[in-house]
């Protein structure tokens, strides 16, 4: 009788417990995941659609075409670079050998540790007129001054270019390298016996076969390249996304900077559907039950080296020449290793990314279990639409993420000074809270590929002994697929917490006044020519990519 009278007393309250019921929590939490991931993106199309000030009309007669332009051809020149280099060496490592092939088959995935602003400050300052390679040759030739000589310009599109493509073409190497260890050596063969030659082969076989992954990885690339920022803004190269830090933080114009951030997500979904359509038109099938792997071709004398000296270049000027740089820089001030504002960037970007990793994996995990153990319609259907953050440029996400909080902000800070009368100040952009939750937005993908990865491999006659001996949902995530997934899942807070240290166009939107990360901290010295007080945290920023560089040699041996 009680139990009827509270529920008649306070009908509202039965009704959510049955709708919880009826819905279910997974589901419910599948769609506030959903929410925050979507979340920037609505909230970027709806201050570009209704901006409080339209200067659009502004953007197209003036400085936009200019921007298109420059993302366009950055783009597609680093696509192709990144497709020669990265696919002509994967070819090269996975068909042949010749000297130093075992050592550059993982060497030449190590420029993915260096961010590209990092390289595009240690290539000026290697190749700009007081670099040691110009005063070697004043010196060699005897030239007194710059009108003595010729030399290009470092600081332009080309050179954006250059720093991009030497950072961007591990992703295709990566992939491509996959695609060609997978191929069959009886195709090889009957080629050969047909009288294909070693380029015959590669166009009419290899390549072919090996396109959709290729196409995948230019994608990336080009992605990635859209949304760099610290190279660009270096080089003085006005693109798209250089374009939303003049119109937001010069003309403080939110919703021109929405806009654009508009025309971004354009071309970013014009590369996702032109990827699958390239995957839908390309089928490839292994007819033989019995695979046989390609057997490498020993390649002697100049053809060996030759080869060699290919696969080298990208390595060296990736990777060598920018850690060469940098390390010169950090080990001839060592007073920069004790400076505080480094000490507390390390800290800042320890506890910030440390949180978004760990928050990030864990949601991951949530869903991904959810979705196989509930088997409701609404976390299947959300699932591969909380990959959408990882497509979207971090300036992008900055922008969807900080205007509503701002709003948010002002109006909660407004609610509690007219009860208490005390102004509590800023509480979600006023702390890094904005910052963690871009991270988190932004490699969401990352962590739920390596969970669903996870949890497929664990056997389903595990977790249903579990529940047989009457342990529910949450114990059995706990007890049975926690120690058997935790591996993977490691490796995807590894991977989260690197890329998180890496980003630089979200942080320098969002972070709170005087809050320095480790990439902050890279790029705001650099921009002032100090690079030899950025060199101490550049070399951090390096080590910690080093340690998902090295994870991912390992899990793809």
């Amino acid at each position: 009788m009680q139990r009827n009278a509270s529920s008649s007393s306070f009908p509202a309250i039965g009704a959510a417990r049955r709708w919880l019921r009826n819905t279910g929590l997974w589901s419910i939490g599948a769609a506030l995941i959903a929410l925050v991931v979507l979340g920037p993106i609505l909230s970027v199309l709806w201050t570009a659609l209704w901006p409080e000030e339209n200067i659009w009309p502004h953007l197209v007669a003036t400085t936009l075409p200019r921007y298109l332009s420059n993302s366009l051809i950055l783009m597609a020149s680093v696509g192709a670079l990144t497709a020669a280099t990265g696919t002509g060496a994967a070819w090269l490592i996975t068909r042949y050998r010749f000297p130093a092939s075992r050592w550059l088959e993982y060497l030449l995935l190590l420029p993915l540790a260096i961010p590209a602003y990092i390289g595009a400050y240690a290539l000026v300052d290697f190749l700009e007129y007081a670099g040691p390679l110009q005063t070697g040759l004043r010196g060699l030739f005897g030239w007194s001054s710059a009108r003595d000589y010729w030399f290009p310009d470092i600081r332009s599109k080309t050179g954006a270019i250059i720093v991009l493509s030497a950072s961007l073409y591990p992703y295709v190497y990566l992939l491509s390298r996959a695609a060609f260890r997978e191929q069959s050596g009886g195709a090889e063969e009957v080629a050969m016996s047909l009288g294909k030659g070693p380029f015959a082969r590669f166009w009419s076989i290899g390549l072919p076969m090996a396109r959709p992954a290729i196409a995948a990885a230019v994608a990336i690339v080009m992605m990635e390249t859209v949304n760099d920022f610290g190279t660009v803004d270096y080089f003085a190269v006005q693109t798209l996304t250089t374009g939303i830090f003049s119109v937001w933080l010069q003309s403080y114009n939110a919703g021109g900077a929405a806009q654009i951030a508009c025309v971004i997500l354009g071309l970013v979904v014009a590369l996702v559907l032109l990827e699958k359509s390239s995957r839908r038109r390309l089928h490839f099938y292994t007819l033989s039950s019995r695979h046989r792997p390609v057997t490498r071709v020993h390649l002697p004398g100049w053809q060996g080296r030759v080869a060699t000296v290919l696969c080298a270049f990208p390595f060296v000027l990736g990777f060598v020449l920018p850690c060469g740089v940098i390390l010169s820089h950090a080990l001839s001030q060592s007073g920069g290793w004790s400076d505080p504002g480094l000490l507390r960037a390390l800290v800042h970007t320890v506890t910030v990314c440390g949180i978004a990793a760990v928050v990030t994996v864990l949601a991951a995990v949530f869903l991904v279990y959810g979705v196989r153990v509930s088997g409701a319609g609404l976390p299947k259907l959300l699932m591969p639409v909380t990959t959408i953050g990882y497509a979207a440029p971090g300036a992008v996400l900055a922008v969807g993420i900080l205007i509503p909080l701002a709003l948010m902000d002002h109006r909660l800070a407004d609610a509690v000074a007219a009860v208490t009368g005390h102004d509590p100040g800023l509480v979600l952009t006023g702390t890094a809270f904005a910052v963690v939750l871009a991270y988190c937005v932004r490699f969401f993908a990352i962590a739920q590929g390596a969970a669903d990865s996870a949890m497929g491999r664990v056997p389903p006659s595990l977790p249903m002994a579990a529940r047989s001996l009457g342990r529910n949902r949450a114990a059995t995530l706990r007890e049975v697929h926690f120690p058997l997934i935790r591996g993977s899942l490691a490796s995807a807070l590894l991977l989260v917490f690197v890329d998180c240290v890496k980003e630089l166009p979200a942080t320098l939107l969002l972070r709170p006044f005087n809050y320095d990360t480790l990439a902050t901290r890279v790029f705001e010295k650099a921009s002032l020519e100090r690079l030899g007080e950025a060199a101490p945290a550049a070399v951090l920023v390096i080590l910690v990519g080093l340690c998902a560089v090295g994870l991912l040699a390992r899990t793809n041996r």
